[in-house]
């Protein structure tokens, strides 16, 4: 009997496949197609950002990079030999460096970086704001002037960056030139920190408006025109319209260019290396360049550029996380 209950007893259910493997066998066709995406992605992004936080711990040079160095015998042949002074594993030296100003121009960097992005950002946000709501109300012209307008986002930054650097020649530059006919003295823009900043928010401004017109006229759009009837038939003024219905209306479009925005402007690197080349004397670097000095210029460090990647890098993600958190405690969903 004991093996007719044993025949007869249920057996178990199997055990339930992992949330992992569910997945898969329910969308087998997504995970293959997404597949080539995320080895692209590894090759292309995962590989080099493993490698670039190693090597930030490294004292990587152009002169210690190889291991064996091989040099020509007189018989023509090669003799090769282990690198006395290759690259070896430094903990944190690199970091605590930079940091203390031992190496680089760190925190000259980083306040520029911080003043460089919060200037663009605001310029950027509110001057698009400004075109946005003059291009969605009803003009003469105004598909016209929307083409216009979107003309700088076109335009490739370097060439936008030599343009503007003529504008700001201090000899030849057309902006000197309305100072003077105005009866001012001209100004040596990239002879002081300050006015070559300037010079270079001024042309990444005029690059990035367009960006913020056309996301922000977009959001405008999408509003309904009920709520703008229904705020007038109350009485309310233009001003209140655009405070009560026009800016929170904006709010998920907003924070998201703000974040795309400040991200971008904060590794800006053309616009600060062609309009002001750092001058004088680097005064006006910012994170990036500082970061592309290191790596390409002089004797090639490559671990201490690595160091500016990683810190830059952790930077953002620092913003990004804080950001997103105030908009979540706002109720925004991000």
């Amino acid at each position: 009997m004991s093996s007719e209950a044993a025949t007869d007893a249920p057996a178990e259910p199997p055990k339930a496949a992992g949330r992992l493997r569910r997945s898969f066998d329910r969308n087998w066709y997504a995970w293959a197609m997404v597949l080539p995406t995320v080895i692209v992605l590894g090759v292309l992004v995962l590989f080099p950002l493993v490698q670039g936080v190693y090597q930030s711990f490294t004292n990587l040079t152009e002169a210690n990079q190889d291991e064996v160095i091989c040099t020509k015998t007189l018989g023509g042949g090669e003799e090769c030999k282990e690198n006395p002074k290759k690259a070896e594993f430094v903990g944190v030296d690199n970091y605590v460096d930079l940091l203390t100003g031992e190496r680089g121009s760190f925190w000259l960097q980083f306040t520029n970086t911080v003043v460089w992005t919060v200037a663009c950002v605001f310029f950027h946000y509110t001057i698009g704001l400004g075109l946005a709501v003059m291009l969605n109300r009803r003009m003469r012209f105004r598909s016209l002037y929307r083409v216009l307008l979107i003309v700088p986002w076109a335009v490739p930054g370097f060439v936008a960056a030599f343009g503007w650097k003529f504008l700001f020649n201090p000899r030849f530059g057309l902006i000197n030139e309305g100072l003077v006919n105005i009866g001012l003295d001209p100004v040596e823009w990239f002879n002081h920190r300050w006015t070559g900043l300037f010079a270079a928010i001024c042309t990444n401004v005029w690059l990035g408006v367009p960006f913020m017109m056309v996301a922000i006229l977009g959001g405008l759009q999408s509003i309904p025109s009920d709520l703008y009837e229904a705020a007038e038939m109350d009485g309310a003024t233009p001003w209140q319209r655009f405070r009560n219905v026009t800016l929170p209306g904006l709010r998920p479009v907003s924070s998201t260019v703000i974040l795309l925005g400040t991200i971008w402007t904060f590794n800006m690197f053309p616009i600060i290396f062609f309009v002001t080349g750092g001058e004088p004397a680097g005064q006006t670097e910012i994170l990036v360049t500082g970061a592309y000095r290191a790596a390409f210029e002089g004797v090639r460090n490559y671990s201490l550029a690595a160091t500016y990647g990683v810190l830059i890098l952790s930077l953002l993600m620092v913003f990004a996380s804080a950001y997103r958190r105030t908009l979540k405690a706002q109720g925004e969903v991000f």
